[in-house]
């Protein structure tokens, strides 16, 4: 077993799209997760949930993945086989399969909260991505605004048929523009010499922000969404659930 740090090229960080691709197996931990030469799996972080997927080996047979999350740095990537499932060989070459329908919810939603945190420009203090229920919790200090009024503007800009792509800037850039930074509590992490950014509009018009995550390609996308609940958590914090559809009558 190996338990030492592997890195695993990110397929998902260039293109989200991609649903599976061939890989190798260059670790096995002790507590029994898959480590990848490169995958389609997004791992746990951010707020947004890890992949769940399958592992397809040449005879046919198939391992199926609970979950994907991070090793000791952002850079590793294991994959978690449900229980019971027998885990591959070191070296066997396979296909990594990602449940693209869950994946899919995921990237409309994650994306739908970043259109949320434009529309409610306070700090962040919580997030959670899922793929029926997500939220984004803000600091916003007395200036609440109501779920009809967020799930209108919701929809203007879901219809607005943005595009929605990544850049890369350096440490040294991040830091001379803080305010791309909407977590109040979170940093993005720095030291690996450049940060995602996530940009939504033409050249970011729209909004900016550091992200790991999987989005959609434009956010006509992410389809019908609506507020489907504003909750108060103590004095100053606010928490706005997005949920799919229409909003109710």
């Amino acid at each position: 077993m190996m338990t030492q740090s592997l890195e695993t090229n990110p397929l998902f960080r260039e293109n989200a799209y991609l649903k599976a691709t061939p890989a190798k197996v260059i670790g096995l931990t002790d507590e029994g997760g898959v480590i990848l030469d490169q995958t389609v799996f997004y791992a746990t972080s951010g707020g947004q949930p890890g992949d769940s997927g399958l592992l397809r080996r040449a005879d046919g047979s198939v391992i199926q993945i609970a979950t994907t999350v991070n090793g000791a740095t952002k850079n590793d990537f294991i994959h978690v086989p449900a229980e019971g499932e027998t885990l591959p060989q070191l070296g066997e070459e396979l296909i990594a399969e990602i449940d693209w329908e869950r994946r899919f919810k995921l990237m409309q939603m994650h994306t739908a909260c970043h259109l949320l945190s434009v529309i409610c420009p306070f700090p962040v203090t919580g997030a959670s991505v899922n793929i029926d229920d997500s939220r984004i919790d803000f600091d916003m200090q007395g200036n609440d605004l109501t779920k009809e009024q967020v799930s209108e503007k919701l929809m203007e800009m879901v219809n607005a048929a943005s595009p929605v792509t990544t850049n890369w800037i350096s440490d040294e850039e991040l830091a001379a523009n803080p305010d791309l930074v909407k977590s109040k509590n979170v940093r993005p992490p720095v030291g690996q010499g450049r940060i995602r950014l996530v940009l939504i509009g033409d050249n970011g018009s729209v909004d900016s922000q550091p992200c790991g995550g999987t989005h959609v390609a434009n956010t006509s996308e992410i389809g019908e969404i609506h507020i489907g609940k504003v909750e108060k958590k103590g004095k100053e914090n606010r928490r706005y659930r997005i949920r799919f559809g229409k909003a109710p009558a």
